[in-house]
C-alpha cells in the first residue's frame, strides 16, 4: 500500500505525491490492480482498448467509455457522465487489464451501465470539486443530528458530493427497513441540495470507511477483498477457537471474514482425528476425550472419576483403540500409550545469573549505602559504659571555673548597692 513517492526525504519527511488524499500514481488507494502491463507496447496494428476505471471517493470504482480517443493514462482527472450533470473522479487503469476487470465483474462494453468520459477535469472542474468535498465531513455531522432528532433507527456512515455539487448521496446502515420520507424533506431543505439515499451493509461500511484490525493489519475488506462470504460460529468450533463474540467479531460486526482462510486446512487435518464423543473402554475404566490438539495431532483423555489426571495419546493410537473396541476387545489401559509422550524434565540450560526471569524488576533493589549509614548513625550515638559513668561523676572546681569565667561588670553590679548606703549615711 505504498509507492515509490511516498517514501521519506533526507530529513524524514514524506515527500508525498502532494494530491491530499489521492495517490496520483494509485499505488496507495485501496482495491488498487496493478497494471503490469504499462511498459508493453501494443503490437503492430492492435487498437487499445476503448474503456477505462475510475475511481471515485472511498474505493467506488466505475467502468466508462472513451468515445473521443482521449489519451489518458492513470492518475488523469476527468469529468464523466452521471445523472443528472457530471461527474469528477481518477483514472486507475487503463488498457487491456480493464477488459480482463470487465470480464472478472461481468460487465459488458456495449451495455447502458457503461457511461462516457467527457473530457479531462479543467481548473473550475476540480475546484468546484474539492469544494463540495470539503462539506461533507460537517454535512455528515448535521445529518446526523437531524436522524436523532426524528428517532429513526439508522446510521449515515458516509457522504458523497457529485463533483459538480449537484447531489449528494448518502449512505447509511440499518438492522430493519427506515420510513425516510420526512429525513429527505429535512435534508433538502437544510443542505439545498439534490438527495439521495442508498443503504449498505454493514461489512461494506466498513470496507468504505477502512481502519485497522486487531492483526495490526488494515482490513481486508478495503484493500483486496472483493467478495463476502459468510461465516458461520462453526468455523470458531472447527479451529477450537473460544466462541467470544468480543474477540471474534470486526470492525463492521459481523464475524470476521479472516476465519475462512485456513478453514479447509482445519477440517482436513480433523478427519485423521477420532471423534470426541466416541468413549474409550479399557479394563481399568471408561476415557472421555478432554482436549485436542491438531497442530501436534493429539488427544487428552481421562478416566471417570478420575477428571484430573490426562492421558496424553496421539490420534493413531487413539484410532487403534476404537478399532480394538468395536471388535470388543478392551486395552490394558491408556498409560501403555501415554508413556511414549512422557516428557522429559531434565533442563539442558540453567539459568545461574537470574537474568531471564520475568519477574526480577517486579522488586525495587535495595541500597545498601543507606543501610551502612544508619549502622554509622547508631554505633556513633550509642556511648559506652564509661562514658556514661564518668558523666555521672561530679566534676571538682566547675563552680570555681564558672565564676572566673563570668564577666567583671556582673561583680560590679553586686557591689553597688553596698556603696550607695554608704553614701547615704
Amino acid at each position: 500500500m505504498g509507492c515509490s513517492s511516498c517514501s521519506s526525504g533526507k530529513d524524514g519527511q514524506p515527500k508525498g505525491c502532494k494530491n491530499n488524499g489521492t495517490c496520483g500514481t494509485d499505488g496507495c488507494n485501496k482495491l488498487t490492480v496493478f497494471d503490469w502491463l504499462s511498459n508493453m507496447s501494443l503490437p503492430s496494428g492492435a487498437v487499445p482498448f476503448s474503456c477505462v476505471e475510475i475511481r471515485f471517493k472511498n474505493g467506488r470504482k466505475d467502468f466508462f467509455k472513451n468515445p473521443e480517443n482521449l489519451s489518458l493514462s492513470i492518475g488523469d482527472i476527468v469529468a464523466t457522465e452521471a445523472s443528472p450533470g457530471h461527474d469528477v473522479g481518477i483514472i486507475s487503469l487503463t488498457g487491456e487489464l480493464v477488459k480482463i476487470q470487465m470480464k472478472k465483474k461481468k460487465v459488458e462494453v456495449d451495455s447502458e451501465e457503461v457511461k462516457k468520459v467527457y473530457r479531462k477535469a479543467s481548473q473550475k472542474d476540480i475546484d468546484i470539486w474539492q469544494k463540495s468535498r470539503d462539506k461533507e465531513e460537517a454535512m455528515k455531522v448535521r445529518a446526523r443530528e437531524i436522524a436523532i432528532r426524528l428517532e429513526l433507527q439508522m446510521k449515515i456512515s458516509d457522504i458523497e458530493f457529485q463533483g459538480d455539487g449537484s447531489k449528494a448521496t448518502f449512505y447509511y446502515t440499518a438492522e430493519e427497513r427506515v420510513d425516510f420520507r420526512q429525513l429527505i424533506k429535512e435534508f433538502a431543505h437544510e443542505f439545498s441540495t439534490r438527495i439521495e439515499m442508498r443503504q449498505v451493509g454493514f461489512r461494506q461500511e466498513a470496507a468504505r470507511l477502512g481502519g485497522i484490525g486487531s492483526c495490526g493489519r488494515e482490513l481486508c475488506c478495503s484493500t483486496w477483498l472483493t467478495d463476502f462470504r459468510s461465516v458461520n460460529t462453526s468455523a470458531a468450533r472447527y479451529q477450537q477457537l473460544s466462541l467470544n463474540p468480543q474477540k471474534l467479531a470486526g470492525q463492521c460486526g459481523k464475524l470476521k471474514c479472516c476465519l475462512n482462510y485456513e478453514l479447509d486446512a482445519y477440517i482436513d487435518a480433523l478427519n485423521s482425528f477420532p471423534k470426541t464423543e466416541t468413549k474409550l473402554q479399557t479394563e481399568k475404566g471408561t476415557a472421555v476425550c478432554q482436549k485436542i490438539d491438531i497442530f501436534k495431532g493429539v488427544l487428552w483423555y481421562a478416566y471417570e472419576g478420575e477428571w484430573m489426571n490426562w492421558h496424553k495419546i496421539s490420534a493413531e493410537d487413539a484410532n487403534e483403540i476404537i478399532a480394538a473396541n468395536n471388535n470388543n476387545e478392551k486395552i490394558a489401559s491408556l498409560e501403555e500409550f501415554a508413556s511414549e509422550f512422557l516428557e522429559d524434565t531434565k533442563t539442558d540450560f540453567e539459568n545461574v545469573v537470574g537474568q531471564d526471569s520475568l519477574t526480577r524488576f517486579d522488586q525495587p533493589k535495595r541500597n545498601k549505602r543507606r543501610k551502612n549509614r544508619n549502622r554509622r548513625k547508631n554505633t556513633t550515638k550509642k556511648p559506652t559504659e564509661k562514658q556514661t559513668t564518668a558523666s555521672n561523676k561530679p566534676k571538682a572546681g566547675n563552680s570555681e571555673n564558672k565564676n572566673r569565667n563570668k564577666p567583671s561588670n556582673q561583680r560590679n553590679k553586686k557591689r553597688r548597692p553596698s556603696n550607695r548606703n554608704n553614701d547615704k549615711a
